[in-house]
């Protein structure tokens, strides 16, 4: 009697399955409103999942043990695009919206039937959320393989026609100026750690691994309307926030550029600096790579030796030859102001006053050891370029 009464039900199942259907679908354009927002053709492949769910409980309820094809017999129904769309809590509400119709039409039908509805609700959740997370793996993959392509043109220099719909695809959010940073890759890199104090700090990252070098490309973003207004920190100080991400040894951030595009240059001077680093004795961390420009430019960096010429010699060589001279002389004789007020039979407080233009103009101050040396190779390389070109 028993095994009639189930065959009577699956039977009258079957008669009602196009009928839930309908009133499936009245109901979600009645209580979910991005269900009525969406296109014909997504609400379409909407109502064929809700449908196919309809259907695979009746074929679930007349054997349970098919309870491990329910994703494919469900979700399968649906374009691959439908997940992009739609959201892991929207599906949810769908299944809910879909098992309260059928609920509410069998309320009079036998206790296995009702218990049924809910074992079949429980398992068809479980399995919406393994696809959406067997989705979110495939995306967090290759989102890992597109951010290393990524970084590896910007390290390169080889940009193509591709690269801002790989940035774009990213969910890059930096704007403006950019700078890289480049390491030491820890033992185990903890890329999360690093997004999420990237974000706190108003910043996006773009993060990448070379053998044992790890290669971050550091961006701002807009901070929130509701955060507090602040002056956006410097890319230094963005970088001391993100140092503990790297590993033992040498940290070195490369110049500010104007945009991603143009992130190549800072890479390279970054890359260059980390190269040469270790014959800094007290080099602090990070380092910038402009406080490297002297052993750059010794191991033969060409992108160094320019930058020595346009910012510091062909500067101060157009602005004055005075300033130049004074600076020639105030590095030969050892930082000593007198010194050089005696070779020049000039005040001491004039050549502080020279000292002084002279950092204006440049922006470095040479009575800094450190800045004394980029100074002082600036000035022999910058003669050497200028006596080739003479010749």
């Amino acid at each position: 009697m028993a095994e009639r009464t189930r065959e009577q039900t699956l039977a009258w199942l079957r008669t009602l399955s196009g009928e839930l259907s309908t009133a499936t679908l009245k109901r979600l354009d009645d209580t979910l409103p991005w269900y009525r927002d969406m296109p014909p053709g997504r609400r379409s492949a909407v109502g064929l999942v809700a449908q196919a769910g309809i259907t695979s409980f009746i074929s679930w309820f007349e054997d349970p043990s098919s309870t491990p094809w329910i994703a494919a017999d469900v979700f399968g129904a649906a374009p691959r695009e439908l997940l992009r769309s739609v959201s892991l809590q929207q599906t949810l509400q769908l299944i809910r919206v879909t098992v309260e119709v059928v609920e509410h039409r069998v309320k009079d039908a036998d206790a296995s039937l009702r218990d049924g509805i809910l074992l079949y609700s429980r398992e068809i959740a479980f399995a919406a959320a393994d696809v959406y997370a067997r989705a979110a793996e495939a995306r967090g993959l290759w989102d890992a393989r597109l951010e290393a392509l990524v970084v590896d043109s910007i390290l390169t220099g080889e940009y193509d026609s591709e690269l801002p719909s790989r940035i774009a695809a990213l969910g890059w959010n930096g704007h403006g100026a950019v700078s890289v940073l480049v390491g030491t890759a820890p033992r185990i890199l903890d890329v999360d750690m690093l997004r999420r104090t990237a974000r706190h700090l108003d910043a996006d990252v773009l993060i990448g691994v070379q053998g044992s070098r790890l290669v971050i490309v550091v961006g701002r973003v807009d901070a929130p309307e509701e955060s507090d207004s602040r002056e956006p920190l410097t890319f230094l100080e963005l970088a001391v926030q993100l140092e503990p991400g790297f590993g033992p040894g040498h940290l070195v951030l490369g110049h500010e550029v104007p945009s991603l595009v143009d992130a190549a240059r800072s890479a390279k001077a970054a890359l260059a600096g980390f190269a040469v680093a270790k014959s800094w004795r007290n080099a602090p961390r990070p380092t910038l790579a402009d406080d490297l420009l002297p052993e750059r430019a010794l191991a033969g960096d060409p992108l160094a030796r320019s930058t020595l010429i346009n910012r510091i010699y062909l500067p101060l060589q157009n602005h004055s030859t005075e300033l130049l001279t004074t600076l020639w002389c105030y590095l030969d004789n050892g930082r000593s102001l007198e010194a050089t007020a005696r070779e020049l039979f000039v005040h001491p407080n004039t050549v502080r006053y020279r000292l002084k233009r002279i950092s204006e103009v440049i922006g470095w101050d040479a009575t800094g050891a450190r800045e004394a040396l980029i100074l002082q190779s600036a000035l022999i390389i910058g003669s050497i370029a200028d006596h080739d070109g003479r010749k």
